[in-house]
């Protein structure tokens, strides 16, 4: 998100609580998912213009903001939202979890719940600009599928599912989500660019995704319930053929090398 498109989500401050109140208002926009990881904040002289206050004051309330972590300054960069995005599991547990085919299992069981559950919610309280943000996902999903980038489409994969969790509106189930697509983006569970890559996954992919985002937009939530988990029903269908093909591959590697030393 760049400064000038930020600019319009601040709101003049009371000068009573000033520095409080510039606080309040940035870590209000963290919490709600309005300012994102890696957003850089207007400059001082816009900010302080769209916040109007002094700016003695902002620089005050952006230092008591970077002293607790939610914000980083880089001298002569700016501020930018800091990654405050953290993990549900300590980091010795994530390395256990993506070494252990039982858990990825379990991951994708939890994943077909809550987002069953966060799409259902989704369609029942997404507003226009949420159905207006879905949309402009969508769009780029599909000149990714289009383009047959594999890498883009898996990428746009986790900021459509993130998107649904914003459209919620709860504030608590938006960072746990967050923090699960974490894991998701960093590949921990499993490969998703191998996933796009696997013959007719693509094509199937899109289509999921597109009856997600239309029910959502149709504010059907029994409808979004349902597609979602069918959805990721299918990735733990696709994980386990692409588990066994790659399995398949390797022992009849093993059988071809051990005859070509008989």
């Amino acid at each position: 998100m760049t400064f000038n498109k930020v600019e319009k989500i601040f709101t003049p401050i009371e000068q009573s609580r000033a520095s409080h109140e510039v606080e309040l208002q940035i870590e209000t926009l963290i919490l709600e998912g309005v300012l994102r990881v890696g957003d850089k904040l207007p400059g001082e002289r816009e900010l302080s213009k769209s916040l109007d206050v002094s700016r003695p004051i902002l620089r005050k309330a952006l230092a008591c903001l970077e002293e607790r972590g939610l914000i980083s300054i880089r001298h002569g960069g700016g501020a930018y939202v800091a990654n405050i995005i953290g993990t549900i599991f300590a980091e010795p547990v994530v390395e256990l979890i993506g070494r252990n085919t039982k858990a990825k299992a379990d991951y994708l069981e939890y994943r077909k719940e809550i987002e069953s559950m966060t799409a259902g919610m989704a369609a029942q309280r997404a507003t226009p600009s949420d159905k207006m943000l879905l949309q402009n996902i969508m769009v780029e999903m599909q000149a990714a599928h289009e383009a047959q980038d594999a890498e883009r489409e898996a990428k746009i994969d986790v900021e459509f599912h993130g998107t649904i969790g914003e459209c919620t509106h709860n504030v608590i189930l938006i960072h746990t989500l967050r923090s699960c697509y974490a894991l998701f983006s960093d590949d921990v569970f499993f490969n998703r660019k191998i996933i796009y890559e696997e013959t007719g996954s693509r094509e199937k992919l899109l289509e999921q995704h597109k009856a997600i985002y239309e029910a959502i937009i149709a504010g059907n939530s029994e409808k979004a319930s349902n597609f979602a988990r069918t959805h990721i029903a299918y990735i733990e269908k696709i994980t386990q053929d692409i588990k066994h093909k790659k399995k398949r591959q390797h022992i009849s590697t093993q059988r071809l090398e051990q005859r070509k030393t008989q």
